[in-house]
């Protein structure tokens, strides 16, 4: 049936369509610290079974092949691609980037944690380390007034020379959370991302031990979107949404051959 064709182009449409949403926030974030892309993952819809294989076709014989006919595609899920960005430097004491995998712990309104790889950390009126939109690190970390040489080591100890003292002095350390499936964490937007049955419960240890990433002081990292592999996917999904859009027209014109004809 041609309009059974029509719906199934239609699904083809709505995927590249969504496709495309992807790939604009990928290069929408281009200039996110920390951005991680997402890749679209579509899959078959149901089968239409009009014979199956094996299936006898007389008393002696069965069908080497079967006929079934697909209904079309639809979004399957949409995968975080965690490869590492560029370490860009900055120059600024309280920007961390994470050279490996794992997140920074965050303590967010109501209590819930949050997790980030942005390290774009500031100092609040009360010297505590906290993100852009004032969330404190987790565990805290309070540096007081006055304090110069602020270092921040690979494993996370954090130093400071304060007042009156002549050696540097140490004020915490940074720990680093890491996941068993961290491809299951949700999206919050603001750069955080939560934890969910499916990422597994966080595992929170030192920089760089058990596959955690080394801290660096002073850089941050750059979002891991490649332009030019964004390019050709986006040129990808608008030929297949072109290629379904002919189909559309080609049924359509089918449609009114048959209804002038007959």
């Amino acid at each position: 049936m041609p309009s059974s064709a029509l719906h199934v182009a239609r699904t083809g449409l709505e995927a590249q369509d969504t496709r495309m949403r992807v790939i604009a926030n990928n290069l929408a974030n281009i200039g996110t610290t920390g951005f991680k892309r997402d890749r679209a993952n579509f899959a078959t819809l149901a089968y239409q079974d009009a014979r199956v294989a094996g299936q006898q076709s007389s008393s002696e014989t069965a069908y080497a092949t079967g006929l079934n006919l697909g209904t079309g595609v639809a979004l399957q899920a949409t995968t975080r691609i965690d490869t590492q960005g560029t370490l860009q430097t900055t120059g600024n004491a309280l920007d961390l980037a994470l050279d490996g995998d794992g997140y920074f712990q965050v303590t967010m309104p109501g209590g819930q944690l949050g997790y980030t790889r942005a390290g774009n950390f500031s100092r609040s009126a009360e010297g505590t380390l906290v993100t852009a939109q004032g969330y404190a690190l987790n565990p805290a970390i309070t540096i007081p007034e006055g304090a110069s040489a602020i270092t921040i080591s690979q494993d996370g100890t954090v130093s400071a020379t304060v007042a009156g003292a002549a050696e540097p002095t140490e004020l915490g350390q940074v720990t680093i959370a890491s996941f068993a499936n961290p491809g299951g964490l949700r999206s919050m937007g603001d750069n955080f991302l939560q934890e969910t049955a499916a990422s597994g419960a966080a595992q929170v240890g030192i920089a760089g031990d058990q596959g955690r990433g080394h801290i660096q002081q002073g850089y941050l990292e750059a979002s891991n979107v490649n332009v030019v592999e964004e390019l050709v996917d986006m040129i990808e999904a608008q030929r297949a949404y072109e290629i379904n859009s002919k189909m559309i027209s080609a049924v359509d014109e089918m449609l009114q051959n048959a209804n002038q004809t007959l």
